[in-house]
């Protein structure tokens, strides 16, 4: 009853429809006044003559900016601005805009979250867990390792905010068990260790593919609106850079937790007849697992082989280049598609009327709110291109052509890490990404070399609870002091700076076919329409 109670009150912490997020801050009124101020200022002026829309443009970004930041209002209100300012303002015409609140990045999020919700909804996800940590078993620390394992592999694929919320019981009732056997004060390094590892873990996880994080997707899709001509991300090519990165930080993260901040009293020992109590409780496999679970790793599959993998020495072929029209086929594609099979397959579950997925299952629970936050990082791009701000951003940076790589990627890490403990990691990477990509043609560098790092150092936000919805979610039960999370969180900050910088110099840009010392012929902004 008490873990009942407890994933009850998780759930209202994580809601952004919480009664609480009515009553505003004061961060949210500063916001509310400052956005509107600075846009009428930067509207009155005049940052490129002979080309007012760029001053229009500008004025735009900033107030979704501001807002996004202090939030104001609902991120995702804030992101259908450019929906009526576009046109009001002479950037964009309605029917232009519009269409980019949905798009392929849109449809491989909407199949990757139908499938994640189809494994939630026969607890697939939770065998998936609990049979990961059964099988480490051993002490304090392997049982440590087991639960960042299985949380990090599970947000890999579906919400990290839904792993954290499933993992987080499981945890409790493992430290419920051992603060009765040994005490609150012996076990506190224990519950400390377990809901990090589980909060640390999902954000790691989430790095790994590209639908584990929405900065990821975001990635996607504003790099196809900035550069048009250039060969698309695809998903294979992401988990070649993501998956390492992750087994890494995921590594660093374990011995942060167990042999250095909070080790377990060799005294404590965990009783294994625990985790194997609650597997069991789950009985046998049903149908609709093993259905869910070949739909799950077939999809994987497709994704990951869907096009030709360069590994230097070899090249993987795709299994797109067999069928007619292979260049019609994305990521998208393929999620939809298998999506669309949950709803062709009846349930066997007895007094059970509706297919593995249902419309009452997908129609309630469904990310709006995410989706529009993405449309409207997707029009912030769209708007920097026509008008040209993205080149008189660039144009002011022109003095960094001199700056090595692996210190402009380092400086990039650092700034996105340490701004996205303050803020939602999408709306950041929606706002720096469309900047990133205007230096990055200034400059001469490839886009990729600063766009990728930036993204995947917007997951690595480890110090403060409000800084990624997994780490609210474990602050949430009451294990962990704030003091404690950001003590580790900021080496771990640190560490994911340093790795995402060397893995991507020395992996990333092979697996991307970048060569730092040419920039390739699509790397240009588009010319302004205005």
């Amino acid at each position: 009853m008490a873990i009942k109670n407890l994933l009850s009150l998780l759930k209202e912490l994580s809601s952004q429809q919480s009664v609480y997020a009515f009553r505003f801050s004061r961060t949210q009124r500063a916001g509310l006044i400052l956005g509107p101020v600075t846009f009428l200022a930067i509207i009155f002026s005049d940052l490129d003559p002979g080309n007012p829309a760029t001053t229009r443009m500008a004025a735009v970004a900033l107030l979704m900016f501001i807002w996004w930041i202090t939030e104001a209002i609902p991120l995702f209100t804030t992101a259908l601005l450019p929906l009526v300012l576009f046109p009001f303002l002479g950037i964009e015409r309605g029917e232009i805009t519009a269409p980019l609140y949905f798009n392929s990045t849109i449809a491989l999020f909407m199949g990757g979250f139908m499938i994640a919700l189809t494994m939630e909804k026969w607890d697939l996800h939770r065998r998936i867990a609990l049979k990961i940590i059964r099988e480490m078993g051993g002490g304090p620390s392997q049982i440590i390792f087991g639960f960042m394992i299985a949380a990090a592999f599970l947000s890999m694929w579906i919400s990290n905010t839904a792993t954290a919320m499933m993992m987080v019981p499981i945890g409790l009732a493992i430290i419920l068990e051992m603060e009765n056997e040994h005490g609150v004060d012996d076990t506190h390094n224990f519950s400390v260790g377990v809901m990090l590892a589980i909060g640390f873990a999902c954000s790691v996880g989430g790095m790994a593919t590209l639908v584990g994080t929405p900065p990821n997707l975001v990635l996607v899709r504003i790099f196809q609106i900035m550069f048009p001509n250039a060969p698309a991300i695809s998903f294979g090519q992401w988990i070649l850079l993501g998956f390492p990165i992750s087994v890494i930080m995921l590594g660093i993260a374990w011995l942060l937790i167990t042999k250095i901040f909070f080790r377990v009293p060799k005294h404590i020992t965990v009783d294994n007849d625990l985790v194997e109590k609650q597997y069991l409780a789950l009985g046998p496999p049903t149908y609709e697992e093993k259905t869910v679970l070949a739909v799950f790793v077939t999809t994987a599959l497709l994704w990951v082989f869907r096009v030709p993998i360069q590994l230097g020495f070899i090249t993987i072929p795709g299994w797109s280049q067999l069928i007619p029209f292979p260049g019609l086929i994305d990521d998208g594609t393929i999620a939809i598609a298998m999506s669309i099979i949950l709803f062709l397959i009846p349930s066997r579950t007895p007094g059970t009327a509706y297919p593995t997925l249902a419309g009452k299952d997908l129609i309630p629970r469904l990310p709006w709110n995410i989706m529009l936050i993405f449309g409207g990082g997707f029009a912030l791009a769209h708007g920097f291109t026509v008008t040209g701000l993205s080149v008189l951003i660039g144009n002011q940076f022109s003095g960094l052509t001199q700056i090595s790589p692996i210190v402009m990627i380092i400086s990039v890490c650092l700034t996105l890490t340490f701004l996205t403990e303050m803020s939602s990691n999408t709306a950041t990477t929606e706002m720096i990404l469309p900047i990133l990509a205007s230096v990055a043609v200034i400059t001469n560098t490839h886009p990729l070399m600063l766009m990728i790092p930036a993204t995947l150092a917007a997951s690595c936000a480890f110090m403060m609870p409000v800084a990624t919805p997994p780490n609210a979610i474990i602050f949430g039960s009451n294990r962990v002091r704030i003091f404690e999370m950001a003590k580790i969180g900021f080496f771990l900050n640190l560490a994911g700076i340093l790795v995402i910088s060397f893995v991507f110099i020395f992996l990333g840009t092979t697996v991307f076919g970048i060569d730092t010392g040419i920039t390739p012929e699509w790397a240009t902004l588009g010319e302004t329409r205005h």
